[in-house]
């Protein structure tokens, strides 16, 4: 058996879409199941047992024995939330008793870190473990993700495998439920579609143009394809970069967004709010040399391609994953 946690959720759901469509069935989903919209996920998706987050390590104790391994995905990713308390609970300490009963359960562990413990980039976005302990995060998410990392590494007892990857931007279906969280592109085509037009952040930065500002965007279907090849490499234990390796501009974004539609493009550019604008990130580009360096080898998505195939796929039909 295979364990997913945050199964409900949008990269969590696509990857039990990806296990199954390998013909891998026999999965338990870990999640809190009580948000109606985001269980629409995992309607259609193939599993053995649903189980709430809050009693999975007492089931996890009892049937350790049946699971080869575990991907846990799960984690508190608001980064407009405050309050540190629920960071370390749900990401931290969380992550911590799992690391440990993976050592203790001699399994091999995938967990999501984040790019977002890269802060505003200052020593680059290279997933060097020497640099883990000087990065300096923009927000309280960031900072519970690469207080594990940091955890993680100083520990002498590891699982024979594990992995730590450090998300970019990721996109696509099944991110519905998300809000104010979910990608830009959901946010360009809702206002496509009721407005005619999509609105960026003016650029406050001399050095970049309005709509300029550089992201790595990578598609959820690039993501579990890493995340599937780990679970079969099995080696080569540490953190890892996951984005496309090439940053790209928002206004390519929008652009892109507009011909999927086959509608004329209108952007407008609005000033970056206040309360965000000291943390705005205008760069971030993975340095993908790592997971290359191991063996992965197949193409990501262009920006364009990963936005066709979301926006008619997907997002004009209210499609899942």
């Amino acid at each position: 058996m295979i364990i997913v946690t945050g199964a409900a959720g949008f990269i969590g759901s696509c990857l039990v879409n990806k296990l199954n469509n390998k013909g891998i069935k026999d999965i338990i989903l870990v999640d809190d199941f009580s948000n109606p919209i985001k269980n629409k996920n995992i309607e259609h998706k193939i599993y053995r047992q649903k189980i709430n987050r809050n009693e999975f390590f007492k089931w996890f104790k009892e049937n350790h024995r049946n699971i080869d391994f575990v991907f846990h995905i799960g984690a508190r990713t608001d980064t407009t939330e405050f309050n540190v308390e629920i960071f370390n609970k749900l990401n931290l300490n969380y992550t911590k008793t799992m690391w440990n009963a993976c050592i203790e359960y001699e399994l091999p562990l995938i967990y999501a870190s984040s790019a977002a413990t890269y802060g505003l980039g200052e020593l680059g976005y290279n997933d060097d473990h020497d640099i883990i302990e000087k990065l300096k995060p923009l927000n309280p998410y960031g900072n519970s993700k690469n207080e594990f990392d940091k955890w993680a590494l100083k520990q002498e007892k590891q699982p024979y495998f594990w992995a730590g990857l450090k998300f970019f931007n990721v996109y696509g279906p099944n991110e519905y439920h998300k809000g104010r969280m979910a990608s830009v592109i959901i946010h360009a085509f809702e206002q496509i579609n009721k407005t005619g037009k999509v609105r960026l952040f003016k650029s406050h930065n001399p050095n970049y143009e309005d709509g300029k500002q550089l992201r790595d965007f990578i598609y959820i279907k690039d993501v579990v394809d890493v995340l599937y090849f780990l679970m079969k490499h099995k080696k080569d234990s540490g953190l890892y970069n996951l984005g496309t390796g090439k940053a790209r501009a928002f206004l390519d974004l929008a652009k892109a967004t507009f011909k999927s539609l086959h509608k004329p493009e209108k952007i407008e550019f609005i000033d970056t709010p206040l309360d965000i604008r000291d943390k705005y990130q205008y760069f971030t580009e993975a340095n993908m040399n790592k997971l290359h360096s191991i063996g992965h080898t197949l193409p990501f998505y262009s920006l364009e391609e990963g936005i066709e195939e979301y926006v008619q796929g997907y997002l004009v039909g209210n499609n899942y994953y």
